[in-house]
């Protein structure tokens, strides 16, 4: 599904048109961005919690150059669904 799927989805179940979807979804991603861009989590009860992760520095390898290359420590975002929404797509799986 990709998001005009979604925003198509969402508008037909709501009523609510198209643009106004649009605009909802774009500002909350956006909002999910700048948070997590300033370290701040976010949790949604019943879905899940966006957060950052650290990764500790490492060192990588060039194969081009066959030279080693140090990883700075870095954080990346992740998504840890709730219990609920893991129960629920288990339910729907085993369904079939």
């Amino acid at each position: 599904m990709r998001k005009s799927d979604l925003i198509n989805n969402i508008s037909d179940k709501t009523g609510i048109p198209k643009v106004d979807v649009l605009v909802t979804l774009e500002t909350m991603l956006k909002e999910i961005k700048e948070n997590l861009s300033k370290g701040e989590n976010i949790y949604i009860r019943g879905f899940g919690s966006f957060i950052t992760k650290k990764r500790a520095a490492k060192i990588g390898r060039n194969i081009k150059k066959n030279i080693a290359v140090e990883i700075p420590e870095h954080f990346i975002p992740a998504f840890k669904p709730s219990k609920e929404f893991v129960n629920e797509v288990k339910e729907m799986h085993s369904a079939k």
